[in-house]
């Protein structure tokens, strides 16, 4: 009746379900921040494979995408031979109610057809709108549309309770292919088990009744005999048992992230402005503890009631400081609208306005915090962390820790720190930081113990970091760009037969060019670990 459609629409049906129990399980922040803590998952290979939460995402999105389309073109022929090959011999498998009928009823009409047009509609609108392109020019349009997924999920429960599909449930009774000797034998078969028969035996073998008359060619064959009619019914939904898992750990994840960070609003200590358009918030909030290279997500009511953004911490808590803090570019309609409610004006200079305190600052919520692969730089011995703009602010967490005493119980012994940037207005938002972080290491007769490199790649004439006490940063600036073969071939040389971590957060072309150097070999039996900042 349905032919090769029928495989097709089972088949992808199946891909569907693993795929969409999948997808939701990299958006499970708390559960990846659980396992990527150090005492949780010994290996750090295993928790760098965490590091792909949001590849794997995509590529589930992707999937789901692909063998969607499949699905509906396998069940849209299917609608087509459920109307022309309509059959009055098994009324209980026929979806269509007579020969002919529309196909586009059986769309529209039905519980599982009007489900799955509705359903790809939603899944049109989050894939369009997931597109780079939709992202960066207008991330509401996103954020929206990703919420679809509750529709999605719902449309889905119902979508498989069609029964459209159905399988016989007595197949012992009555197998395919065996003789009724009540009936009319199924099909127009001249042959049974390889015999022949004339016309006349099989007239008189199709005879009503006919079964104290069996035809002698038949009663001695291997035929089975049917002892009843065929019965059908729909397979038992097995998409909820595929989904239903997932879904109850995230909505459950989602239901504690809320009431933890909804319950009360952070205290905002103060809010710096830096050149730039990079603006320092810092914050208070009880209870709250973070790991370096941690990251949070700001919501602010203010701006918007259903939006929130994630930010790296660039200042965390610790045994002696409550306070914490985030860098962030004023870029964007979000940003600029939070800027705006924290009383800054459009334009501002760091030098005008460098302290905002004592104000009566709009309400902020704070989610998190979650893990990201920087917090495996101090599990490294060596570890090598290049920075891109904006992109510093994973590592100044890293920095302000080396800066206290909460760090003498990692790893971590050597630190390479290379910062490339085209404004040198930018070395200024951390400027201070880095100071201060070199005059400690020389005060403890340390000073190999993090290697600073700055890179400026757009000058107008010579530049530097303005100030007398930053001329240390001056010595350590280049008005070029870097080379990454040679950086890593002196690392390799004075780190030999050792494993160096390779974090990156910057532009695309830094990231790949320190890719593709960590994959290659070296002479001095070095290895490289690539690992990359990924927002989920």
């Amino acid at each position: 009746m349905l032919g090769l459609g029928l495989c097709l629409s089972r088949a992808s049906a199946s891909v569907l379900n693993l795929n969409c129990s999948l997808v939701l399980l990299p958006m499970c922040r708390i559960l990846l921040a659980f396992l990527r803590g150090s005492q949780k998952v010994a290996s750090r290979k295993t928790r760098r494979l965490l590091d792909k939460s949001k590849t794997f995402h995509v590529t589930c999105g992707v999937t789901i995408c692909i063998f969607s389309v499949v699905h509906v073109a396998a069940h849209l022929v299917n609608a087509l031979n459920f109307s022309v090959n309509y059959s009055e011999e098994f009324l209980a498998l026929n979806a269509a109610s007579f020969h002919g009928e529309d196909p586009r009823k059986l769309l529209f009409a039905t519980v599982p057809g009007l489900t799955g047009v509705i359903m790809v509609l939603v899944l049109f609108l989050m894939s369009t709108a997931s597109t780079y392109a939709i992202r960066v020019s207008n991330y509401d349009i996103f954020l929206y549309t990703h919420n679809l997924f509750f529709v999605f999920y719902l449309l889905l429960m119902l979508h498989v309770s069609g029964g459209v599909l159905k399988y016989q449930t007595n197949l012992k009774e009555h197998p395919p292919g065996c003789f009724n000797p009540n009936g009319t034998v199924q099909g127009d078969s001249k042959e049974v088990n390889g015999l022949e028969k004339s016309p006349s035996e099989r007239d008189r073998t199709s005879v009503p009744g006919g079964s104290a008359e069996l035809d002698p060619i038949i009663q001695n064959s291997f035929m089975q005999i049917c002892t009843e009619e065929p019965k059908f019914q729909a397979h038992f939904p097995e998409t909820w048992l595929w989904i239903s898992g997932p879904l109850c750990l995230y909505c459950a994840e989602r239901l504690y992230r809320y009431i933890q960070s909804s319950n009360k609003p952070v205290t905002i200590t103060a809010v710096i402005s830096h050149p730039c358009n990079v603006l320092e918030i810092r914050m208070m909030k009880e209870g709250f503890r973070a790991r370096p290279g941690q990251y949070i997500i700001l919501h602010c009511p203010s701006v918007s009631s259903l939006e929130s953004h994630p930010f790296t911490l660039t200042l965390c808590p610790t045994a002696t400081r409550a306070t914490f803090g985030i860098h962030l570019k004023v870029v964007g309609d979000w940003t600029e609208r939070f800027r705006d409610v924290l009383f800054l004006h459009s334009s501002w200079d760091a030098e005008i306005l460098p302290v905002f305190q004592q104000r009566r600052y709009p309400k902020l919520y704070v989610d998190g915090p979650f893990g990201s692969p920087f917090e495996e730089s101090f599990n490294y011995e060596v570890s090598l962390c290049v920075a891109g703009g904006i992109g510093v602010t994973p590592f100044a967490s890293i920095l302000n820790t080396l800066l206290s005493d909460d760090w003498e119980c990692y790893k971590l012994r050597r630190l390479y720190f290379v910062w490339v940037c085209r404004d040198v207005r930018y070395f200024h938002c951390f400027a201070d930081l880095l100071c201060s972080l070199h005059n400690k290491l020389w005060q403890e007769n340390r000073p190999d113990f993090v290697n600073i490199q700055l890179y400026l790649t757009q000058t107008d004439g010579i530049q530097e970091i303005t100030g007398e006490k930053y001329q240390v940063l001056n010595s350590r600036l280049s008005t070029r760009r870097p080379c990454w073969e040679h950086l890593f071939n002196e690392i390799a040389k004075c780190n030999r037969r050792k494993t160096v971590g390779v974090f990156c957060c910057g532009p695309n072309k830094i990231s790949k060019a320190l890719h593709k150097l960590s994959n290659s070999s070296n002479s001095y039996g070095t290895t490289f670990e690539y690992n990359k900042e990924s927002f989920s």
